[in-house]
């Protein structure tokens, strides 16, 4: 599937690129152990570098970076960039904002002391016929200070449009500088097709070869990533 990313000529040489996720897995993924001791059962055991449905979520989709360092201070944030002027476009020059408090009034992210910034984005996305993008907090990654928040863009109908990702801010004792390239958001393709659920017993063979499955699960490596997720890989 062709997702088309396009920004302004005098910004391309110097934007950070939205990436597929699968290529830019966190620092802490690359680095964590496949296998930990276990105090409780005192043996060791598997980490979540074993689990391809976590690993798999984090793969999905595109992330979108931070377009420059921001500096957090005790005085708030700061950043030093100053990209070319593109009055045509009527885009802002800076890489964040901050939503009115109001705006989040009656809702769970107004509560102190938490508040609502805006990591501008400057790509637009054309996604193929009727499909839509959900954008979401970069899946699986807490360590970050803020908090994406969820959203939905037809973007095949709003491929002239800026999609910009509202966030709470989460860590206020984070001082620091949140570099350029951060992943800030993620978005992942979905089909606009009306969904259907149908809801049923399992008959007997399903809750045998499900109990076999389980069994199967508990007791060998790799059954999941060696026949089904490489079926669709």
């Amino acid at each position: 599937m062709n997702v088309t990313l396009r920004c302004h000529p005098l910004l391309v040489d110097i934007l950070p690129r939205p990436t597929l996720a699968k290529l830019s897995p966190p620092t802490w993924i690359k680095d964590m152990p496949s296998e930990v001791h276990s105090t409780t059962l005192g043996e060791p055991i598997r980490t979540l570098k074993h689990c391809p449905p976590i690993l798999d979520a984090m793969a999905l989709g595109i992330l979108f970076p931070l377009s420059t360092d921001v500096h957090v201070t005790d005085s708030g944030f700061h950043w030093d960039w100053d990209p070319p002027q593109t009055p045509e476009t009527l885009l802002t020059r800076s890489p964040l904002s901050l939503h009115l408090v109001e705006q989040a009034q009656g809702t769970p992210f107004d509560t102190a002391p938490r508040h609502v910034i805006k990591f501008n984005n400057f790509w637009t996305v054309e996604l193929p016929r009727d499909t839509s993008m959900a954008f979401f907090h970069p899946i699986n990654r807490p360590e970050l200070p803020f908090q994406t928040l969820s959203g939905v863009v037809d973007c095949d109908l709003f491929s002239d449009g800026y999609v910009h990702f509202p966030a709470l801010w989460t860590d206020h004792n984070f001082r620091g500088t949140l570099p350029a390239g951060t992943p800030i958001a993620q978005g992942i393709i979905i089909n606009r097709a009306p969904l259907v659920i149908t809801v049923e017993e399992q008959s007997p063979d399903q809750i045998a070869r499900a109990a076999d499955l389980q069994k199967k699960l508990g007791t060998e490596r790799g059954v999941y990533r060696k026949h089904f997720r490489s079926k669709n890989r």
